[in-house]
């Protein structure tokens, strides 16, 4: 199987499946020096750990990161950092009935279609437990870029078509809620929302919006290497989301030229934009302003209510989905959208260091 790295400099490959014995990452292009530990990457996993509460899959995992390379005494080495963490509660017996039939909205048919068979338990590599070790690259990610100052914040923003109010918007809410929903009052109607849906054994979508603050002016390639072409392309590649839009997005479509036009100004010496439409991007590049971008979930496709869909003998046949599924993806799936943002913008800013001539010369000539 191709695809499964990711990045042109800062690189990361995932590995495992959902019911082996095990998944991960490599990240290779990490600088040495850098401070860390397991703690810094598992306080990201456990952002995405299962069983937290009755809205997302009971599955009981520790997710316990280890790091088996790339690491010496708390600083990485600028070897390749090779991270591990173990399944623990794999029932493999709850997806003997799923190897017959193609559950509808996974991936089991295309799966089938392109390699002749598939690993039915959970999915396999098409399972959302591959992206932990997204997670993990993303948090070593995340604290390179706290090492520049730039911060990355993923929060729900609707679920169930519910979305915050931003007068009561709240970054420490966040983290109090089952929703990962900035807005205490918000996320109280969804919770009343979401139990309606567990009680009718349906599911629910949402959109993820995430925020990049301090992000230097200038990153980014104006052809095929646009920030937003690649940050678009990294938040796609994550199971479930559907849909992503930078800024505006597609409200940009029934605008005009006047109204989505951001304004330059001069304060404090530094150009800067009196809106923000743009969503932190132009031609491809950051402009120094925050940047936007919204991440659209589907429904969860695994649901106990009676659905329509075919077996593998080619007969139709109704099916009702048993076992550890989410009810919504979108809690969960929050730090895996900061995640992808954090591995981007890093690759990328990497990349910039050779954009001029007179900042090479500068790095060597001051060593």
């Amino acid at each position: 199987m191709s695809g499964s790295t990711f990045g042109n400099i800062f690189r990361i490959s995932t590995w495992g499946e959902s019911h082996g014995k095990a998944l991960g990452a490599v990240i290779d292009g990490c600088p040495a020096g850098l401070e860390l530990c397991e703690d810094d990457i598992q306080r990201f996993l456990d952002r995405r750990k299962p069983g937290q509460s009755k809205y997302v899959t009971q599955r009981k995992e520790s997710d316990s990161v280890e790091i088996l390379s790339g690491v010496f005494e708390g600083r990485t080495t600028g070897t390749p950092i090779s991270l591990i963490v173990r399944n623990e509660s794999q029932r493999s017996s709850d997806y003997s009935e799923i190897a017959g039939y193609y559950r509808p909205g996974h991936a089991d048919y295309t799966f089938d279609e392109k390699y002749g068979f598939r690993d039915y338990r959970g999915g396999g590599r098409s399972s959302g437990r591959e992206t932990i070790g997204r997670v993990a690259a993303g948090a070593v990610a995340a604290k390179i870029l706290r090492q520049m100052g730039i911060e990355v914040f993923a929060y729900s923003s609707a679920i169930g078509g519910i979305e915050l109010d931003r007068e009561n918007f709240s970054p420490d809410e966040r983290d109090n809620n089952p929703f990962a929903m900035p807005d205490a009052t918000a996320a109280e109607r969804i919770k009343e929302y979401a139990d309606k849906k567990l009680e009718e054994c349906n599911s629910m979508g949402g959109i993820i919006e995430c925020v990049v603050k301090n992000m230097p002016a200038g990153i980014g390639e104006p052809v095929f290497e646009k920030l937003d072409a690649n940050l678009a392309k990294a938040i796609m590649s994550i199971g479930a989301i559907k849909g992503v839009e930078i800024g505006d997005g597609f409200k940009a479509a029934q605008s005009t030229g006047l109204e989505n036009n951001d304004a330059f100004r001069i304060r404090d010496g530094r150009v800067v934009k009196a809106t923000n439409h743009s969503g932190g991007i132009l031609g491809g590049m950051s402009d120094g302003s925050d940047i936007i971008l919204r991440a659209a979930v589907k429904p969860t496709p695994s649901i106990a209510a009676v659905q329509q869909t075919v077996n593998r003998q080619g007969e139709e046949i109704d099916i009702s989905i048993h076992g550890r599924h989410d009810p919504m993806i979108v809690p969960r799936a929050v730090v895996v959208v900061e995640a992808m943002t954090a591995l981007t913008l890093v690759d990328m800013l990497f990349m910039g260091m050779t954009s001029r001539l007179d900042r090479i010369v500068d790095f060597y000539k001051n060593r």
